[in-house]
């Protein structure tokens, strides 16, 4: 299935969750938040969350700075 991963086309197998997203792109120490088609998905739910064709994901990452 296809998805738009932070403004980038990319190619996952069906009925994925957001983990299981997360988890292949290899940045589940450093996404913070996520929302889906511009909803935020709350952590807890990212193991149930099933994203679909064409969802636009954007995965965020706080950064600190001065």
């Amino acid at each position: 299935m296809k998805l738009i991963v932070n403004g980038e086309n990319k190619e996952f197998n069906e009925n994925s969750t957001l983990q299981t997203i997360i988890t292949q792109l290899q940045v589940e120490d450093k996404v913070m938040a996520a929302a889906v088609n511009m909803e935020i998905v709350k952590k807890d739910e990212w193991n149930n969350f099933i994203v679909k064709e064409n969802d636009k994901l954007e995965l965020l990452q706080f950064v600190g700075g001065g």
